[in-house]
């Protein structure tokens, strides 16, 4: 059932089901979030059943404050303290060392940790009103298109699920990602904010994984190489491609979706056209969305414009890439 986040009385029930070891949709500023109690291995495979996820696939653990970060993690590098200071709360999750004997079940048997502390009201009040840190990857279905509605909680998990609605989601991806495990900063999974903001924030350069030559990195949500797939099969192609391919099949052209900046022409009145914003955050903010709206209208192919080649578009081209590997 869908409640209103802004509710005490809902805030106080979700609260409830959380510290009985259920399960709760609710809003953050990136996605909507599936969430257990850390604490509880058996709450935390509740996440992994409904999910149909990999029990060895990481969970991203939401604190209330900073302070908790000392319950999960055993060391804060200087670095990470400083990204945390600058972006939390907020769409940065940090990887820590986590400390033995803690949310073994939400760190997926790792030796790390991730800890992030949202922004959203909705989610505050929740993780304030739990006093636990609440274990919660993206409510949908595994390797499906992430939620950024209450409305998409409920249609991935029916009227069963308490969802906090906290209206859409205002960044529209996940958090950023940066492994703080390796003596430097490396970010696993891009977001809405660039690698330059984190360098700023921490004080020194920030890695990609591909360019960090040592230790391996530990597993993090959202990594896996095909991921945030619609049920329509995904393609990137230039614009020039898109408008070809267009051209060729003509007024016979169906089922299909395209999403681009470029103004396209089209001859059948069975292609959907949805054009994408000029700006990333904006782009962000509605792609999950738009992908789940040609689903929901039955097209069988989505041809997507390439975003640009641009480190602020780095978050929704990771997102595409993924979609599209599927």
């Amino acid at each position: 059932m869908i409640r209103d986040g802004l509710d005490p009385a809902a805030i106080a029930e979700a609260a409830r089901v959380i510290q009985s070891g259920g399960l709760v949709g609710f809003a953050t500023e990136t996605v909507y979030g599936l969430g257990a109690d850390a604490s509880s291995d058996q709450a935390v495979a509740g996440i992994f059943a409904a999910k149909s996820r990999p029990s060895d696939h990481p969970l991203i653990v939401h604190v209330a404050d900073p302070a908790q970060v000392a319950d999960y993690a055993a060391s804060v590098p200087p670095f990470a303290s400083r990204l945390m200071q600058v972006f939390w709360p907020g769409p940065l999750t940090v990887i820590l060392p986590r400390k033995s004997g803690v949310a073994a079940a939400a760190a997926g048997g790792q030796d790390s940790i991730g800890l992030r502390c949202p922004a959203h009201p909705v989610a505050r009040a929740l993780l304030k009103a739990c006093v636990t840190g609440v274990a919660a990857p993206s409510a949908n279905r595994f390797g499906r298109v992430s939620p950024t509605t209450a409305k998409h909680v409920a249609e991935e998990f029916g009227d069963s699920l308490l969802v906090l609605d906290g209206g859409p989601c205002e960044v529209g991806i996940e958090s950023s990602i940066v492994d703080c495990t390796r003596g430097r900063p490396v970010l696993l999974r891009p977001g809405v904010l660039t690698r330059a903001q984190l360098e700023a924030a921490c004080g020194q350069p920030v890695l990609s994984n591909e360019e960090f030559m040592g230790a391996e990195a530990p597993r993090a949500s959202g990594t896996l190489e095909s991921h945030y797939a619609p049920n329509a099969k995904v393609r990137l192609m230039d614009a020039s491609a898109i408008q070809t391919a267009l051209d060729l099949l003509g007024p016979d052209a169906a089922h299909i979706a395209v999403y681009a900046r470029a103004i396209v022409r089209i001859k059948s009145t069975q292609v959907l056209y949805r054009r994408m914003p000029d700006d990333a955050a904006a782009t962000a903010q509605q792609l999950f969305s738009v992908l789940r709206g040609f689903d929901a209208q039955g097209v069988k192919l989505i041809w997507i414009e390439h975003p640009p080649v641009d480190p602020a578009w780095d978050g929704v081209r990771d997102r595409l890439v993924r979609a599209a590997a599927s």
